[in-house]
């Protein structure tokens, strides 16, 4: 995944439902009680950690039974230290006391929940990448470091390793051909990150370490579903067993929910984009938009696939008034540069949005050589009469504007390709009227028309048709 190209936009919920969900989380929430729990007499070590003889009496305070329920109870320390809902007062004597954050969970704001939310992510997704090392106090060497060479560990490349994993799921998630609300299968996600794109048929060997990377990620997964990151079905204990050993019920091998299913949370959502920003990375969401001026809608949903560009314009058009946006829209749809075929194809997919009151707008630009084109459309699609037809020269830059958006925001699609075919076949003349369209991005179009006509002969058409647009133009 590149930081250099802007991601699908996300719809996030609000960001109340959201701080309701953090303060819900298992991890944040037993941070949060222990840190009403801890008081004079509780000590933490070098490390910040709890006291090894506190663990059972803060485990029993959460509520945590079993195996595991010391190492829960240490982890949710952890949290409540990192996230500043919990203070060491004295490193030297070990003592603590609450932190100023601990009031932001009951009377700050949903934004500040957020914020200590995001601080405990951060703890729980480095702890996940972190392997079980029952060896760890053997490899240390006489300098008291780790040997990290004999544990075959590179924290590093473990920690970028989920980085990534977290990075396509959530790319998977926002993309409009993506699963959306469904789960993704923990193999896709493997095989995303080590599986090579050109590759054809995986070799064993490819497989092996898809195999490898699933088991890992089975075990993180399970470690992020407290933190509300995401919601997980584990792999099948059955495909684990190991040597002969029978699972105890038959398995049905095609089943693919048995290798694993994750799927984000709203919440996972909000907080995978978050740290993709941190990183660097353009991750825009629907709605940021409503409060700027149509200039920035109309450039900013440029590339966003059509679904989330409709919800972006149906929140800034709710706030203001049908007459006065239209006009706005129409004026940021001017312009001769690259981008502005594609601003008045957003323009015109906003403008079908406003009702009748903003026909007065459109009767005022009948006359503009850029505009009046797509004031006609929106006129007679209404069925608004007295709307004076079009000349040949305008139908004929429309037409080259209009692919020249459709290239712009599709590239060389399906669609495109249906579009140019039937513009060739309506217009026995087309090519040769064309070439003459004064519209910046003429020698583009037809050069595209060349490019994507299945019809060799009238290819060949397209292609002289730009070379004489593209010598009228001095290129």
């Amino acid at each position: 995944m590149s930081d250099s190209s802007p991601l699908p936009p996300v719809r996030l919920h609000s960001e109340a439902e959201l701080a309701r969900a953090a303060l819900s989380t298992p991890s944040l929430s037993r941070a949060a009680r222990l840190a009403r729990w801890a008081g004079p007499a509780t000590r933490v070590d070098a490390g910040g950690g709890l006291v090894d003889e506190q663990l059972p009496a803060a485990a029993e305070h959460l509520g945590l039974t079993g195996d595991d329920a010391a190492a829960w109870a240490s982890e949710s320390w952890r949290i409540a230290v990192d996230t500043g809902l919990v203070e060491i007062v004295d490193e030297d004597a070990g003592t603590v006391a609450a932190g100023e954050e601990l009031a932001l969970l009951t009377s700050g704001s949903p934004n500040d929940v957020l914020t200590v939310w995001l601080t405990a992510l951060e703890t729980v997704v480095a702890e996940a990448s972190v392997p079980d090392l029952d060896g760890l106090m053997d490899t240390l060497d006489a300098g008291g470091e780790v040997d990290f060479p004999s544990l075959d560990w590179d924290p590093e490349a473990d920690a970028d390793f989920l980085d990534g994993v977290l990075g396509n799921l959530y790319l998977l998630t926002v993309s409009e051909d993506g699963p959306g609300d469904g789960p993704v299968p923990l193999p896709a996600l493997a095989a995303s990150m080590i599986v090579p794109n050109d590759m054809g048929e995986p070799s064993n060997d490819v497989l092996e370490q898809v195999s490898d990377a699933m088991m890992r990620l089975d075990d993180q997964f399970r470690a992020l579903v407290p933190i509300g990151l995401v919601e997980y079905q584990p792999v099948d204990e059955a495909l684990m067993a190991e040597g002969d050993d029978e699972p105890a019920t038959p398995v049905d091998d095609t089943d693919v929910a048995r290798y694993g299913l994750v799927r984000l949370t709203p919440l996972g959502l909000y907080g995978l984009r978050a740290r993709l920003l941190d990183a660097g990375y353009t991750a825009p969401a629907v709605g940021e938009l409503v409060d700027k001026g149509a200039d920035v809608l109309l450039d900013g949903t440029s590339g966003f696939p059509q679904a989330a560009a409709h919800a972006e314009t149906e929140q800034w058009l709710a706030r203001r008034e049908p007459l006065p946006a239209a006009r706005e829209l129409l004026a940021a749809a001017r312009g001769g540069d690259a981008g502005a075929a594609l601003r008045r194809l957003r323009c015109q997919q906003a403008l079908s949005l406003v009702g009748p009151e903003a026909e007065p707008a459109l009767r005022d630009v009948l006359d503009d050589a850029e505009l009046g084109g797509l004031a006609r459309v929106w006129l007679s699609e209404r069925g608004i009469p007295d709307v004076p037809p079009p000349s040949q020269e305008l139908v004929f830059w429309l037409t080259v504007d209009t692919v020249a958006a459709q290239l712009a925001a599709e590239g060389n699609s399906d669609e495109l390709r249906a579009l140019v075919e039937g513009l060739a076949a309506q217009h026995s003349g087309f090519f040769a009227a064309a070439w003459r369209v004064d519209h910046p991005a003429t020698a583009d179009v037809l050069e595209a028309m060349g490019r994507l006509h299945p019809d060799k002969k009238i290819a060949k058409e397209a292609r002289k048709a730009a070379f004489k647009a593209r010598s009228q133009q001095g290129g």
